[in-house]
This record gives structure tokens, sequence and C-alpha cells, in this order.
């Protein structure tokens, strides 16, 4: 094998971990040593992170170790979100992670991993895939490694050598109602929408999707904006990506709705609601696209939301679980963020929220 993984959780968060992961990886793929290693830790490393990497980097005999801190660390093996862990994906082969210059990589996407906010400049070309961790209560400083040591930016980006990668995102939304126009809009606050205010509008679309009005919660619903540069229907347009979801921070008492991002008049918005049945359902088209376009895949990297997994689903990770259903065995290393990167239109790049991005590794 080219490719393998390995999943160790311990009682306290000490680099062995991080090196018995790496040779119980070594030993699943029949290799002595890796061309690379992709190593994430969850949030209990953060004050011990370069230790891990190095003794990583010396289980592997090799130099290019790539990663982060994560609110919780999977493999094909099971996740962990509550205890300290270490997961690890070798790469052999004609596998491996190179550094490359950004201005130069224009078609292949590029694997980056933000330990704290996306950087600004990510958002433009060339196209990305990956995920941001900004930390959490009682943890140390954010923290990302490539080449075998922390970067002082605090985040990573590589490119995968020696195969391809096919991406599948699932934004685990359902439209609901039909895009209007926005009529009205102030700063964050979003005023009217197709001759109504926003909030008559919002309940409106609940109502027509047969939810109780109760769902119209800054959890469960949320705004898309459709993007208006391609041809197509919204749900075309949200299967293939071409969308912007901006969370509803709060209702106003004047029906207006604050969201997370400017909007303004004359862009199409509609509304779409998440809930663990929808989500589950959007992974499984998801999984549909890729197992119909990768039948070579040697391996996997799946990013997701820390309010998409276990808890999210009531105690299990279904879209684990149903990756699982359509790789049976594949190796796969995946990471709980707080924002998943993904390509959007045009090459420029986005950030999802509560979304999946999952990437197939597979030969030429």
């Amino acid at each position: 094998m080219s490719l393998a993984t390995a999943l160790v959780t311990g009682n306290e968060p000490l680099p062995l971990l991080a090196e018995t992961a790496v040779a119980q990886a070594l030993a699943r793929a029949g290799l002595t040593t890796a061309n690379s290693v992709l190593l994430f830790l969850t949030p209990d490393f953060s004050r011990v992170g370069q230790a891990c990497v190095t003794a990583a980097a010396r289980a592997a005999s090799c130099l290019q170790v790539a990663g982060g801190i994560a609110a919780g660390v999977f493999t094909e093996h099971g996740a962990v979100l509550d205890r300290p862990a270490a997961a690890v994906m070798v790469l052999g082969g004609a596998f491996s992670l190179i550094a490359t210059d950004e201005a130069s990589a224009k078609e292949s996407a590029l694997l980056s991993f933000a330990g704290g906010a996306m950087p600004p400049h990510w958002q433009n070309p060339p196209p990305r895939f990956g995920a941001s961790f900004k930390g959490g209560i009682g943890h140390g400083e954010p923290a990302a490694w490539q080449a075998g040591r922390l970067t002082n930016t605090r985040s990573c980006t590589l490119a995968i050598s020696g195969g391809r990668v096919d991406l599948g995102i699932s934004s685990g939304l359902r439209l609901i109602g039909t895009p209007h126009g926005v009529d009205a809009a102030r700063g964050y606050d979003l005023h009217s929408v197709g001759g109504c205010t926003a909030l008559t509008s919002l309940l409106r679309a609940l109502g027509s999707a047969g939810n109780d009005v109760a769902a119209a919660s800054p959890q469960a619903c949320c705004a898309v904006l459709i993007d208006d540069n391609h041809p197509g229907d919204a749900p075309t347009a949200l299967a293939a990506g071409r969308f912007r979801p901006l969370p509803i921070v709060v209702v106003n008492a004047d029906e207006s709705l604050t969201l997370t991002e400017h909007v303004r008049p004359g862009q199409r918005l509609a509304w779409a609601i998440r809930e663990p049945s929808t989500s589950a359902a959007d992974m499984r088209h998801t999984l549909d696209r890729l197992a119909a376009d990768s039948r070579d895949a040697k391996g996997a990297l799946l990013f997701s939301c820390i309010g998409r997994g276990p808890y999210f689903y009531g105690g299990e990770d279904t879209d684990l679980a149903l990756f699982a259903e359509y790789f049976p065995g594949l190796p796969l290393l995946g990471v709980y963020g707080t924002a998943q990167i993904a390509p959007g239109c045009a090459g420029s790049n986005r950030q999802l929220r509560h979304g999946a991005v999952a990437a197939l590794l597979a030969d030429h």
C-alpha cells in the first residue's frame, strides 16, 4: 500500500502517541520509511506540538511532516474528540507532499490547513481544500506545521504529488422555498427580500417546506447567496458549490435579519435549513458523485465541522459511517475544524460552516 493511517489515543498528550501512530501506519502500508506524513493532533497537544512533530519525523525517517492542531481527529478506525489523540497518514510510493509556489499552482487544489482563522489571501486562486481551527477555551495557541517545523503563520500549504485529487463538498443544507432578489439591505442587516421583510420571507419558506416555525433559529436556518455568474437553478448551484451560506446572527424587532456578511440589493438569495437528516442525505449525494468518478482511490482526506460530527448526529458521526459504506477499508484521515475550505467559483475559495470536504487520492 502507498497510503495508510493510524489513530492512537492516550491519557496524556505525549510525543510517544505521534511516534506510535506513525509506526502503526508504516506497518499497515508495508513501508519502513515514508515520503511524507500528515499528522493531526487534538488540542491537548497545543503546548507540545513541536516535540510531537519531531517524534513523527524521526519515526518515519522523513522531514516532510505537515498538519496541525484540530478540534478532533478521526480515521477509518474511529473518531476522537474528548481525549489526547494523534491521527496519521503516511504517504509512500508515488505519493508525497511538496512545498509549492502558490502562484504556479493553477489547476491542482492545494491542501491547506490554518491553525487559526483562514488567511484572507486564501480566498484568491489557486484553488484550495482543507480546514481551519481557531482553537478553544483552556487550550494553548493554535498551531500548524510543515517540513517538520511549526510555522510562524500557523498555517500550512502543500501540493499532493504522485496522484490526482478528486473533491466532494457537502454543505449539509436543504433549500426551502425559491430564491428571490434582495430588495433592501444595510450593512449586515437584510431588510427585505422578494417584496416582503426578511423574516416574513424566511417564515414563508419554512411554511412551504412544512417545517415548524420554531425551526427558524440561527442554528437551523441560514441564507444562501446564489452565484449568478453561471446559468442554472438554485439546487444545481448548491450541488456545484456555486453558493455562499450566510448564517443568521439575530432576528431584529423590525423583522430584519442580521447575517454574518454584507448583502447587496439585486443579489439572488435563498433560504436553507440544516438538520441531521438533510445533512446525511446531502453527504450521501456527495459520496455518490465521488464514488462514480474515483474508482481507483488509494486513500482519502475528510475535513468536517466540529458542529457536524457526533455532537450533531446524536453520538455517532453519520458522515464517517457513510464514508465507510461507500469506501470500505479505504485509508482515511480526517479532522474536525471550525471552518472548512473549498474551491468556489472562478478559482476562488470559500469557507463553509457545518460542511464537509472530502478528497479522494487516486493514481493519475
